[in-house]
């Protein structure tokens, strides 16, 4: 495959850093400038570090930030990685894609467009085909999200059980690690011993989002899947990964056993195009009681770098007709810049990014 320029947009954030550690000697992409807005000209990676989980090579750390340029980025790009806070997201990538980028955006602000993919590759691939309706776009231009960090979590696992049995009724619990809020995340008087039972936004977000996801791309638009979604939000005071609860009920009438071997079983079109950040295992079941764990489990997946792109489930129980189960996802990996990497790659496997 034929290598490309890429930007990473949002380069002195939790986000976009993420970015530039999943870019890092990638087989399908060339990191060609990093980019945040005008206060972070001329300084180096090194001088705004915020990820201390990865050892960062000495080229990446000496490179240097520029203020956005879109059409700097235009010129050098094909590609346009967007870890950007949404308030300042949306016209960016809008004016990027308009000048023939391709943007794989890891904010909220075009997820919901009818023509826009809400792409989390092992769930719903085919709806990449939307980036087609997106006429507006000339030269190869065009947007991809990816979608909430805690609706990323779930989302493998409740695609594998919809196949399966078909979904009825999902009730999530989030418990959100305070990465998710960003650098420098929750002020620590307010989360140190404590939990914040509100996130804005998030619940409106995971209950529209799921339904678009698990949805069906039908004469190019996406028909929302039809069954009831309910979510409550809250932040706890861990470092990296979304443990999330739930309760589902089926339309078959499924034995647990056949619950862990559609899970642990589940496997989808990045794996078996073998794509560079997709794990071997999207879903991984544990049969320990107290697992997952944030702690333990937040980096599952294989190989080196896909780690913490798999989401990790356990503790499945029946009661009469409802399966209770916990999953744990790395909200800055999987959930973040990990899942728009995927997204492009997946794209690039397709003939998207000719």
């Amino acid at each position: 495959m034929r290598r490309m320029d890429v930007a990473v947009l949002g380069a002195t954030g939790m986000i976009g850093q993420r970015f530039i550690q999943l870019l890092e000697g990638h087989p399908f992409f060339d990191v060609a400038g990093l980019y945040a807005s005008e206060r972070s000209e001329g300084k180096k990676v090194a001088q705004v570090l915020k990820i201390r989980d990865h050892e960062f090579n000495r080229e990446t750390l000496e490179t240097g930030i520029r203020q956005i340029d879109v059409h700097e980025i235009a010129r050098n790009c094909r590609v346009a990685f967007s870890g950007l806070p949404a308030d300042i997201a949306g016209g960016i990538e809008q004016d990027l894609a308009e000048a023939g980028v391709a943007v794989f955006s890891n904010a909220s602000s075009h997820r919901m467009r009818d023509d826009v993919p809400l792409l989390i590759p092992e769930v719903n691939p085919g709806h990449l085909e939307l980036v087609r309706s997106q006429e507006t776009f000339p030269g190869g231009g065009f947007i991809v999200t990816n979608a909430n960090c805690s609706t990323t979590g779930i989302a493998p696992p409740l695609k594998a059980l919809d196949d399966a049995f078909g979904l009825e009724i999902v009730c999530v619990s989030t418990y959100q690690a305070v990465s998710g809020a960003g650098y420098p995340g929750v002020p620590s008087l307010d989360i140190l011993g404590n939990i914040l039972p509100f996130i804005g936004g998030e619940e409106e977000k995971m209950e529209r989002e799921i339904l678009k996801m698990l949805g069906t791309l039908e004469n190019g638009e996406v028909r929302l899947a039809d069954f009831d979604f309910l979510a409550n939000c809250a932040r706890v005071p861990v470092l990296d990964g979304h443990l999330e609860s739930m309760i589902l009920t089926f339309e078959a009438a499924p034995e647990l056993h056949e619950i862990e071997s559609a899970l642990s079983g589940f496997r989808a079109e990045p794996q078996e195009l073998e794509l560079p950040t997709a794990p071997v295992r999207p879903i991984i079941v544990r049969q320990e009681e107290n697992r997952p764990q944030p702690v333990l489990d937040a980096y599952a997946g294989e190989p080196e770098r896909a780690r913490g792109m798999a989401v990790t489930v356990g503790r499945l129980r029946k009661k009469d007709r409802y399966l209770k189960l916990f999953a744990l996802s790395h909200n800055t990996l999987r959930g973040g810049a990990g899942g728009s990497v995927l997204n492009a790659e997946l794209a690039a496997a397709r003939g998207f990014l000719r």
